[in-house]
């Protein structure tokens, strides 16, 4: 057989089948404190992390150290008092032998040794930590993808502290109950759209998968109520990036949701220089603000922040260059307002409300004009974190606080990044994508040149206390986010029992015209690499075509038709906010099809050109 297939267990089925082998090892063991189970990388992803188990007669708290390599690096963590004990150990050095203390409460103490392996070759490079110990102290500073680097946490030194070894994207926010969340590692479509979010603890195990209907992308936020508010689109439509759901958080029910072709009209809006027909909007962020029961979503390719009403869905306020809007629009952007300095934000990211109602986002500056005659060059740009006062009586602005104009092209990124606000005067910014080319900022798309050694990505991470800079971490690579999160949470940090899948990835979109064409009979060429990779809920057909083919993967049985078009046009995308899932070969074409919406065992074929091909498998859904 010509074509290669593989059927992939769901990661969560895996890591509920560990956990059982785990456990009943614990059981039918005789492991006790001072002789504890110890399992490294217990649920695959995080290299970086062990847990330690074992029984006490007594219910009993317990405290785990992992020794630092110098005494300020040291991590601590008391769990609750229990019989059984399933811990989470954080933080572990990579190809070390760390030094791990199990300390009984107000009693006895053992100390054990856990051999880790060295880092990937897709853990970023360090290039400086600018900080001290006595300000982020246990903290770490984590940097989620944005192309083929993977998410990784540093330390007060810059070292590496914990990483996940699968492509988790997007950025990484802690909810409530301590764990996190962060984009699942299945891409469901071409550039980055993923099937959905994964709950998960620093450890590595996922609590819940939530699979959204139109994928997910950019941003993700967890509401008052618990439930989720997720950025997604419409995979029926010819828009992408332009809609935003709310997610059910016990039952990945979708709730409610938002079409920004509701509030604003796609074919009038004002124009960034990035903007495309199918990327009107490019929403790369979603805050809830509690004090005015509203959405504020960034519209990278429309240069704006809209705030809608969240029950109506109506629109409230823009902020942005007003230039080029329709009148209509007019009355709904803000004034410009003071004596001080100002800037209007381009292209930005990553919008926040602070708690007083000021607006602050990454202000990337790409263009820096709504007019093509204005346009600057990203070597003579600035990108920075900004922050506006806006007065929605008198609609007027202000912008209060700025940092990053001043540092230039050094601290440019024409896309992705974040601003953190943690309270009055402290705040992080995040320039996640300084790409060069040569000596200066490219005006191309580096992250599409990576094997060209003229180019180079970096990450620069700042914070500041009343404008002083207490940290500034630099890594290589581009990294869409950056958070700062502590490895362990109050209390077990450790839920036990299976991870759970909520939710559906929806029917894929089916091609409108079926091309009528018999089966030749033949079986698809091995000069194609075909594979077909089955999941329990999908299947994915990978192969390579030249540019131009015509490509059509068809489902058939029983005279039922589901055809499937592959685009094999090289793809120029005008925003690649996570280039993870790029080929660099781009000849390779991928198409993931859900099982939702079909029932049944069909043939796979595939059409290439005039000819329909056998590839001797079979899908049953």
């Amino acid at each position: 057989m010509a074509i290669k297939y593989t059927f992939e267990e769901s990661l969560v089925a895996r890591q509920n089948k560990a956990e059982k082998e785990m456990l009943t090892e614990l059981e039918n063991g005789n492991y006790t404190w001072d002789n504890p189970l110890v399992k490294l990388n217990p649920y695959f992803i995080n290299p970086l992390s062990a847990v330690v188990l074992f029984k006490t007669e007594e219910e009993i708290a317990v405290t785990i150290t992992v020794h630092g390599k110098e005494p300020e690096g040291t991590i601590q963590h008391t769990f609750p008092k229990s019989k059984t004990h399933v811990l989470p150990v954080l933080g572990l050095y990579a190809d070390y032998e760390n030094t791990v203390d199990i300390e009984l409460y107000r009693s006895h103490k053992h100390t054990i040794t856990i051999q880790t392996g060295p880092l990937p070759e897709d853990v970023p490079t360090l290039i400086k930590m600018e900080t001290t110990h006595s300000y982020l102290r246990d903290e770490m500073i984590f940097v989620s993808p944005a192309l083929t680097d993977l998410a990784t946490a540093f330390d007060y030194k810059g070292d590496v502290r914990w990483h996940i070894n699968i492509p988790t994207v997007f950025d990484i926010k802690r909810v409530k109950n301590g764990n996190i969340l962060i984009g699942s590692h299945r891409l469901l479509k071409i550039p980055y759209y993923m099937s959905g979010i994964y709950e998960m603890t620093l450890v590595g195990k996922i609590v819940r998968e939530y699979s959204i209907p139109g994928g997910y992308h950019h941003d993700e936020i967890e509401l008052p109520n618990g439930n989720l508010l997720v950025l997604t689109e419409d995979l029926t439509s010819d828009t992408v990036e332009d809609m935003c759901v709310m997610v059910n958080r016990e039952t990945g029910e979708i709730m409610k949701t938002w079409d920004y072709k509701d509030f604003l009209d796609p074919k009038t809006v004002s124009r960034s220089g990035s903007w495309t027909e199918e990327d009107w909007f490019h929403n790369n962020a979603v805050w809830y603000d509690e004090n005015t029961n509203s959405l504020t979503f960034s519209g990278r390719h429309i240069d704006a922040m809209c705030n809608i009403d969240f029950d109506t869905g109506k629109l409230n306020w823009i902020i942005g260059d007003p230039e080029g809007w329709p009148e209509e629009y007019q009355k709904y952007f803000f004034k410009p307002t003071g004596d001080g300095e100002f800037d209007w934000q381009y292209e930005q990211h990553a919008n926040l409300i602070t708690p007083n109602g000021d607006v602050m986002c990454f202000d990337n500056g790409h263009w820096r004009s709504k007019n093509k005659d204005n346009y600057l060059k990203n070597k003579d740009n600035f990108s920075r974190g900004v922050r506006y006062k806006i007065n929605t009586d008198d609609m007027t602005i202000q912008q209060v606080w700025q940092y990053g104009k001043e540092r230039g092209e050094e601290f440019f990124s024409q896309y992705i990044c974040n601003v953190e606000f943690y309270k009055e005067g402290h705040y992080m910014v995040h320039s996640g994508g300084i790409q060069y080319y040569g000596e200066h900022a490219s005006e191309q798309f580096a992250a599409l040149m990576q094997d060209d050694p003229n180019v180079r990505c970096r990450s620069i991470t700042v914070e500041l206390l009343d404008d002083v800079k207490m940290l500034e971490l630099e890594v290589t690579g581009n990294f869409y986010r950056a958070e700062k999160l502590s490895l362990y949470h109050d209390g077990d940090n450790l839920p036990l029992g299976d991870g759970i899948r909520l939710g559906s990835m929806g029917v894929t979109k089916e091609f409108d015209t079926i091309i009528p064409m018999e089966p030749s009979g033949e079986e698809l060429p091995y000069i194609y690499e075909p594979q077909i990779i089955e999941e329990d809920d999908r299947f994915t057909f990978k192969a390579t075509f030249e540019s131009g083919q015509l490509v059509m993967l068809m489902l058939e049985k029983d005279g039922e038709e589901h055809g499937y078009y592959i685009s094999t046009a090289r793809g120029n995308f005008a925003a690649l906010c996570v280039g993870t899932f790029i080929e660099k070969d781009a000849r390779k074409v991928s198409l993931s099809v859900n099982k939702a919406g079909l029932k049944g065992t069909y043939d796979v074929r595939v059409i290439v050109d005039d000819k329909k091909f056998d590839t001797g498998i079979q899908i049953t859904c």
